[in-house]
């Protein structure tokens, strides 16, 4: 197709746009890599607390890749924030055992706060687990563990005390009254954390349960927290992390107050509901918020209910009708094959992406793999089964669907959307390059540019005829130069 095209050497790689009289890669690799909220909220607790230490990335644990030389080390911090089951605990605890030996092991995060008893019983080696906060508890253990002294004024601890173990007593920070983490040097993109719990009850997130008290950081907090992070690491961005930053509504209005005048770009996950107007957009717009994430999750009514999602299909397509053409970047998620959902209850959200979304989505496979979901106390109701349950990839099966059909539908899904859609892309690919692809243009020239390169990607799949493909490269090459992004041919030896 691309030979037949006068293309036969064609490279995305090869995209080019022009600043000046300077051609530039459309597709140009993030110049930073991502900051990990986790990392810096441990490394800024162990700052402020003056423990020194030495971060070791979590890619070496999963590649096996040793730590080298990291000098004298007396105790081993496990985050298990991206930890959802024994299976990827046990390697993790493997691991330490191999390179870190000997050393007493301290677990913490999202995944250890709710499975700590299990945690504590399958790994003897585990010394404790700190649940919940970690600003007053972690440097309280590790200072009690130099000290040879007992753990039981420890807060938020769960420890071995010879073979019995101890869950002290929970206490919970006030957000507003902790330094909030800190980054060493320039970052263009810095990640934030605006509250702790969630006051939803989705069942597909087991989220809430990790830390039961939802707490907040005040809008005043926020304010000099993102202006502090302006001036000391140049942040181009602020990404708020949280589940949704866009509640609690009294704190949102008073952050529409105080916001406009600060200047600080930001991002956030939100729910639909709240988006009810074209003021409460344009609110957003004028604090600064450029860009929103949400969950749709699904456009069918009992599939939403099933989920406890408390949003409607109906709020759903009032968001998508407030944002588009807003001047708001948005992108918004869905699932398919969520427990109980059918084939027919699927088409709903099947023919909103086809005939009506626009912009940019995400269509999530539903994966069993996570012990925390809420909705494991419904197995037998809607007869869910998973062949191996510590396998995100594993094979399932409940009432409405199996993972094989569901696979089906999310391809089939895709394929309409790429094939018929020319106002939603998928999602998918754009993460690992530096946004916008083309400095300077709207959102929609944005989605234009997005979708020719999805279809350009994809026309061996979308196109069994040659002469049709060939075609479709050109098409998708003319969309292109619309926008003055335009092929480098390169010069091969010989030509």
């Amino acid at each position: 197709m691309l030979a037949r095209a006068d293309c036969r050497d064609f490279r995305l790689e090869d995209l080019d746009y022009c600043t000046g009289s300077t051609a530039r890669p459309l597709l140009r690799p993030l110049a930073q890599e991502p900051a990990h909220l986790t990392t810096f909220t441990l490394e800024s607790i162990l700052q402020h607390s003056g423990h020194d230490h030495v971060h070791v990335p979590m890619r070496a644990v999963w590649d096996d890749i040793s730590p080298g030389h990291l000098g004298a080390v007396d105790v081993v911090l496990l985050s298990t924030t991206y930890i959802w089951n024994l299976r990827m605990l046990s390697e993790a605890m493997t691991w330490i055992g191999k390179h870190l030996p000997g050393l007493p092991v301290v677990a913490g995060g999202q995944y250890t706060n709710l499975k700590y008893s299990v945690a504590m019983a399958r790994h003897p080696e585990l010394t404790a687990i700190v649940r919940g906060d970690g600003e007053v508890a972690l440097p309280a253990f590790l200072d009690a563990l130099a000290a040879r002294r007992n753990f039981d004024v420890v807060p938020n601890l769960v420890w071995r005390d010879d073979k019995q173990i101890k869950i002290n007593r929970i206490e919970y920070i006030n957000l507003d009254e902790f330094p909030s983490p800190s980054f060493p040097g320039p970052l263009r993109v810095v990640p934030y954390e605006s509250m702790r719990g969630c006051p939803f009850d989705c069942k597909f997130c087991g989220f809430p349960l990790a830390t039961p008290e939802w707490r907040y950081k005040s809008a005043t907090k926020i304010r000099d927290d993102w202006l502090t992070y302006a001036e000391e690491n140049q942040a181009g961005v602020i990404e708020a992390m949280d589940s949704t930053f866009t509640v609690p509504p009294t704190r949102l209005r008073e952050l529409f107050e105080i916001l406009p005048s600060t200047g600080v770009p930001w991002e956030c996950y939100s729910r639909a509901n709240v988006i009810k107007s074209a003021d409460f957009v344009e609110k957003l717009l004028q604090s600064h918020c450029f860009r929103l994430v949400i969950g749709f999750e699904s456009m069918n009514e009992q599939t939403l209910r099933q989920m406890s999602k408390r949003v409607t299909a109906a709020q759903n397509r009032r968001a998508l009708q407030l944002l588009h053409g807003s001047g708001m970047d948005y992108s918004v998620c869905f699932i398919v094959g969520y427990p109980g959902e059918t084939h027919d209850q699927f088409n709903d959200t099947q023919r909103f992406l086809v005939d009506e979304y626009h912009g940019r989505f995400q269509l999530h496979l539903f994966g069993m793999s996570d012990e925390t979901m809420p909705l494991w106390s419904e197995r037998e109701l809607l007869q869910i089964r998973v062949d191996d349950p510590y396998d995100s990839d594993s094979a399932w099966s409940h009432v409405g669907m199996n993972s094989r059909e569901a696979e089906t539908l999310r391809a089939g899904t895709l394929d309409r959307v790429r094939r018929t859609n020319d106002q939603a892309v998928l999602l998918y690919w754009q993460g690992v390059y530096e946004e916008p692809l083309l400095p300077g243009t709207s959102a929609a020239a944005s989605i234009s540019i997005e979708k020719a390169i999805e279809r350009l990607a994809m026309v061996a799949r979308d196109h069994s005829d040659v002469d049709a493909g060939a075609a479709a490269v050109r098409a998708q090459l003319d969309s292109l130069a619309r926008h003055d992004v335009r092929w480098r041919e390169p010069v091969l030896p010989g030509r």
